[in-house]
């Protein structure tokens, strides 16, 4: 796919995927197909509920109850705050589940997918930018995650590390002060995630050039993050990883 710009973008139509020095990734829901394990692994919850509950109602309960959280205990670590998140679940949906098994649902994060395209992706990309992720996650559970992911990224900075959680521009100001120690300027990066209200949203506070991975392109809702009321904007986007290669890949020959 083409990369393409927001009605609501106005500043870097020339941007060109070849100019960076660096991508930063956002891990779950961009690397890591989050939303699918997540459905999984709250099936011991959900089949319990006094009422079916779809993908969609299941992934927006779990987004509002996360991002709640993510604000009022930002030096938690995800596992733990995830384990509160499945509790919170719990006692909405009317179901009595004992603690043990909101922290076995916290701890499912290791079993959580990559996406198909995501290893011969960033394998590819390693050989042509630096590689960097920015999660909200503990480094424990992305220790796991990365098994799966077939690169050794130059920089990882966790929730753990940064003591918040994306959207907060905390975050972005602990990525961009350690990758500058890296010698790799903010001009130079290119912020490549799926969600709009973690990433792309704080990217444009942040005067990051960024590219959209539209994982969920085609389906309804905002899934397993916060819906926004005005899009960000962006200066590239594509509808999985493997369209970026490509992209790369024509960018080269031009």
């Amino acid at each position: 796919m083409t990369s393409s710009r927001s009605s609501a973008s106005s500043a870097k139509s020339s941007a060109k995927l070849t100019a960076f020095k660096a991508l930063t990734f956002d891990c779950y829901g961009t690397l890591i197909d989050w939303e699918s394990g997540m459905i999984e692994a709250l099936k011991p919850l959900t089949s319990k509920a006094s009422r079916k509950l779809t993908r969609d109602e299941t992934l927006e309960a779990h987004a509002r109850h996360e991002s709640s959280q993510q604000v009022q205990t930002p030096a938690k670590v995800y596992r733990d705050l995830l384990a509160t998140v499945y509790r919170r679940l719990a006692e909405e949906w009317g179901v009595a589940v004992p603690w043990s098994e909101c922290v076995t649902y916290g701890q499912s994060i290791r079993n959580w997918p990559a996406f198909d395209d995501t290893v011969a992706s960033l394998q590819y990309l390693k050989r042509h930018y630096k590689l960097a992720i920015l999660s909200n996650v503990d480094n424990e559970s992305f220790s796991f995650s990365n098994e799966k992911l077939g690169v050794d990224f130059d920089a990882v900075y966790t929730a753990e590390d940064c003591g918040s959680y994306k959207p907060s521009a905390r975050s972005f100001e602990y990525m961009l002060a350690n990758l500058k120690t890296l010698g790799i300027e903010k001009r130079e990066i290119l912020h490549t995630a799926e969600s709009l209200f973690h990433d792309h949203g704080p990217a444009n506070e942040q005067g990051l050039t960024s590219c959209w991975i539209h994982r969920r392109h085609g389906q309804e809702g905002s899934g397993a993050t916060m819906a926004l009321a005005k899009t960000p904007s962006y200066d590239f986007r594509f509808e999985s990883l493997g369209a970026l290669v490509k992209a790369h890949q024509e960018a080269l020959k031009a």
